[in-house]
């Protein structure tokens, strides 16, 4: 990570659920909301398996941040992703998404602050995008544990607009610092 080359790429946003979201010139966070005009806007859960099964759970999933290195990386290999294809509110690139604590808050642009929930698990939508993608997002640790690429979750804790360009400055929590799991 180069916190002088840290910046967003690309922001998406899609009213309606489906795995891939609109490029946009400008997003807008809303503090304890998300995206303001995307599918998962909200203080409760909007995922929709865990909407059924629990509606009244907080929502920690209110912005899906995805690293544009994972493009880099899946594009040899046959894959062709572009920034929101995946789902992603927010494209970054000079971020370990996928090395940061949980409770790591992301300066974006001007005024917009997310705290980092946790990892996103690639889901079977992938698929739908091109056969294999899934299976491209997850790797293996050491140890032969899963390791999730698809990025990470966040909640808005403080709103404002978001846009391509924008840098991005990212405040580790006080320690001892937790790993990221799904969420």
């Amino acid at each position: 990570m180069n916190p002088d080359t840290a910046t967003v790429v690309a922001v998406s946003r899609k009213g309606s659920h489906g795995v891939d979201k609109v490029n946009q010139l400008s997003i807008r966070l809303v503090a304890g909301r998300g995206v303001e005009g995307d599918a998962h806007y909200g203080e409760r859960v909007k995922h929709r398996s865990r909407a059924r099964s629990n509606p009244g759970l907080p929502n920690l999933r209110q912005v899906h941040l995805l690293h544009a290195e994972l493009h880099d990386e899946l594009a040899p290999q046959g894959f062709h992703v572009t920034p929101g294809l995946m789902g992603e509110n927010i494209t970054t690139r000079g971020v370990d998404l996928l090395g940061l604590p949980e409770g790591a808050r992301l300066r974006l642009g001007d005024s917009a602050v997310v705290e980092v929930t946790g990892l996103r698990n690639p889901c079977l939508q992938l698929e739908a995008l091109q056969q294999g993608l899934m299976a491209a997002c997850l790797g293996r640790g050491p140890q032969g544990e899963p390791v999730r690429k698809a990025g990470v979750m966040a909640v808005v804790l403080e709103g404002g607009e978001v846009r391509a360009s924008d840098s991005i400055v990212v405040e580790p929590p006080p320690g001892p610092h937790r790993p990221l799991k799904p969420v």
